[in-house]
């Protein structure tokens, strides 16, 4: 193992894209091989010192910052361990990015499905946020595609669990043999949403034992290897950015373009066009808002995709003569880097302005997105401070990202959020699709399933993690786990 103590050289390891300040630990260590891991958790679980989990600083609710303790930082466990071309299926390390997964995978004409929306994100970080993306719209998040995970828990036993394995229940204890000893997890009693989620731990009437190691933000165990189903490339896919002089416009368009099982259905808003016309001079000055768009086709119905769409543009009153289109790879990563070029935006304001991020991750039920996204609006217009929205509206799932510039902004976006939270629940939303909870959303899965429910989260914890060492403030307070 490697262990660094230099502040200069370690500081970076107290960050995210957060925005989150003040991270500290004495020293980062960067295990090697399975048998680093064991040692430093068994030698941490002994002496009760706090443990946080280092991926690859993409995440944005401040789950990577320590406070205390140490980092354990997986950069060096990055080994694609196996590609199954039969089977469709690979095994990797917690420190492959995912695109090195998608560039090796891609030789082979194959695919990681759920492709989660930051390339330099770690899989370790995707699969403790059960992290997802645009194209998760067809195929769901990460959850839907871990098929095995190895795992290393906070006193050194290793619990390699597969899918189907074992079936489990709420509100229920569930005895697991761990070698010569036998581990007892106590399963909370609450119900979850059904709609896209990643608040709090995974928990339903029926589940599987290794749902509830997906999402869990480093508060459980040390993913050591995983699993992951891969599929076949399609044979062409076609990428739009559909420019329209209205919302109303654009937002009537997503809902008739559902019918068509896109690959991707993305939403920018007229604030988002305005940030990215800096970079981008040639989006249409009467563009007020935008739809990113992909179908996957093959040439028997390439033309056919193609009028289905055209028509569906029209309808809408789309700016086609100055909207994108690709359909050659070179063309489509162009329009990649033209959508990830706003939350690089957005962060590069953050920074700037020294406030942490105050970026929804909601998501409501398909019968209640009118009602939300006109909820936003108003109470944005209110409040006076710099907004975007953008995201997932296929999935009923915007981030809408406030960007205050003074003391006094930044504590009103934190209100204005909460008022989101309060309206989302109420429709039977989540506080958080993709991201967690981390350090930053304590209040507002509090405000999602009530205290006694945080409560039983942190005895599920405690039942796996004794020592009450790992990932300290992720989810919910500390002070829980007294």
């Amino acid at each position: 193992m490697i262990i660094k103590k230099d502040p200069d050289i370690i500081k970076s390891y107290f960050e995210d894209e957060s925005g989150l300040r003040g991270g500290n630990a004495k020293e980062v260590i960067f295990p090697e091989d399975q048998s680093d891991v064991v040692s430093i958790l068994q030698d941490a679980f002994r002496k009760k010192i706090p443990i946080t989990i280092s991926g690859g600083g993409t995440g944005v609710t401040g789950a990577r910052v320590p406070f205390e303790g140490l980092v354990i930082a997986t950069d060096y466990l990055n080994k694609i361990i196996e590609v199954d071309e039969t089977n469709l299926f690979v095994r990797v390390q917690p420190g492959v990015r995912l695109s090195e997964l998608q560039n090796e995978l891609a030789k082979k004409a194959l695919t990681y499905p759920p492709e989660p929306t930051e390339p330099n994100a770690f899989i370790g970080g995707t699969i403790s946020t059960n992290a997802s993306g645009a194209k998760g719209l067809r195929y769901g998040p990460t959850r839907n595609y871990i098929n095995r995970l190895k795992m290393v828990l906070s006193s050194g036993d290793i619990l390699d669990i597969r899918r189907g394995e074992f079936w489990v229940r709420k509100n229920s204890r569930f005895s697991l043999k761990l070698d010569d000893k036998e581990l007892t997890i106590y399963l909370p009693n609450y119900s979850i949403p059904q709609i896209k989620n990643a608040a709090g731990y995974y928990v339903k009437d029926r589940f599987d034992l290794i749902d509830l190691f997906i999402g869990q933000e480093g508060t459980l165990g040390f993913i050591l290897e995983a699993e992951l189903l891969i599929g076949k490339m399609p044979e062409a896919i076609m990428s739009f950015f559909s420019f329209f002089k209205n919302e109303t416009d654009a937002l009537n368009f997503a809902q008739d373009a559902k019918k068509f099982s896109p690959l991707s259905l993305e939403f920018m808003d007229s604030n988002s066009l305005v940030l990215l016309r800096e970079r981008y001079p040639d989006i249409p000055l009467e563009a007020k808002s935008m739809i990113y768009f992909e179908q996957d086709y093959n040439k028997k119905n390439e033309s056919i995709m193609i009028d289905q769409w055209s028509s569906l543009l029209e309808k809408h009153n789309c700016i086609i003569e100055k909207s994108y289109f690709a359909d050659s790879e070179k063309e489509r990563q162009r329009l990649k880097e033209f959508r990830h070029a706003l939350p690089e935006t957005i962060n590069s304001i953050i920074k700037r302005n020294l406030f942490p991020k105050t970026g929804t991750d909601i998501a409501v039920p398909e019968s209640a997105f009118q009602e939300m996204f006109s909820f936003y609006k108003e109470r944005l217009l209110l409040s006076g401070i710099d907004f975007v929205i953008f995201g997932h509206i296929g999935e009923n799932h915007l981030h809408v990202n406030m960007l205050p510039k003074t003391e006094e902004e930044f504590l009103k976006s934190r209100a204005v959020y909460m008022d989101f939270v309060k309206k989302a629940v109420g429709l039977g939303g989540t506080v958080s699709a993709e991201h967690g909870i981390g350090k930053l959303k304590h209040s507002f899965l509090e405000a999602m399933y009530g205290s006694h429910v945080i409560k039983e989260m942190a005895l599920l914890k405690k039942s796996l993690d004794p020592a009450c060492i790992l990932g300290l403030d992720n989810i919910f307070p500390k002070e829980l786990l007294l």
